[in-house]
């Protein structure tokens, strides 16, 4: 079967890591697979959110070290990151739809990261996040340094990056790594009733409020109230801007179109 699954269903686009008997870990056709996947998602219009999952036990095991240590298989550290992880995170990063990550099970090195750089991460009770690079005497990849300091504060970061601590689903959500976790029997009821929610939002909304979020990282208070300024008269040109002002109103629920 393949590397990447894609479902979709009512309006969401479910993206499922699918290399089980290897927890999910990444060669390189999986990843080249997934920035394919990454792409349909975002050219079709049917998909108005879109969830990224593990099969079986886990969420992924980060990349496969079967394909670095095998010497016929091995790309290569930097093409693995320049053409693997780095247009992962790139596109995560850049589609205007909202991207859930629903983390299943363990997210070790990159599958951690991966699962960090989307708008929305929520985690089964019995999943685990861990930096798990210093272990085996590598630093972190896949835009981990870049969010999770943020996530959760310099000190906290450094010191799971440079241990590999295992934090538990319960710890992630008490220090603010992630956005919520479900006991496992209504995990899947849970995502879908959260990936349903985003699917019928203004999603233009959503993806300008992405786009604010992105540059908040890097811009100063007078680029991003600027910014802000900008993307809110984008904002409320739009149907959906029009179609909340008048349910609201109305007294009614809103049907948004993501235009």
């Amino acid at each position: 079967m393949s590397s990447i699954l894609l479902k979709i269903e009512n309006n969401i686009g479910y993206l499922t890591l699918n290399r089980p008997e290897v927890f999910n870990s990444f060669n390189r056709e999986m990843a080249l697979l997934m920035q394919d996947t990454l792409d349909q998602c975002a050219k079709d219009e049917n998909i108005r959110a879109i969830v990224i999952t593990g099969a079986g036990k886990a969420f992924c095991a980060g990349q496969d070290l079967k394909e670095v240590t095998t010497p016929e298989l091995m790309p290569g550290f930097r093409k693995i990151l320049e053409e693997h992880y780095n247009p992962i995170i790139e596109r995560i990063r850049s589609i205007d739809k909202p991207i859930v990550a629903a983390v299943n099970g363990v997210a070790a090195g990159a599958g951690a990261n991966i699962a960090l750089a989307c708008d929305i991460v929520v985690a089964s009770e019995n999943a685990a996040f861990i930096q798990a690079f210093s272990k085996i005497g590598l630093v972190p990849d896949s835009a981990g340094t870049f969010f999770l300091p943020r996530l959760i504060g310099f000190q906290k970061a450094s010191a799971l990056m440079m241990l590999g601590d295992k934090v538990g689903a319960q710890e992630a959500f008490n220090i603010g790594m992630i956005y919520k976790f479900y006991p496992v029997a209504f995990f899947e009821e849970e995502v879908e009733k959260l990936a349903l929610t985003l699917a019928k939002m203004p999603t233009h909304a959503i993806a300008l409020t992405k786009q604010l979020l992105n540059k908040s990282m890097i811009n100063n208070l007078q680029e991003q109230l600027a910014m802000e300024s900008d993307l809110q008269i984008d904002a409320s040109g739009s149907h959906d801007y029009q179609e909340g002002v008048n349910a609201f109103m109305e007294k009614r629920a809103p049907e948004f179109k993501g235009n």
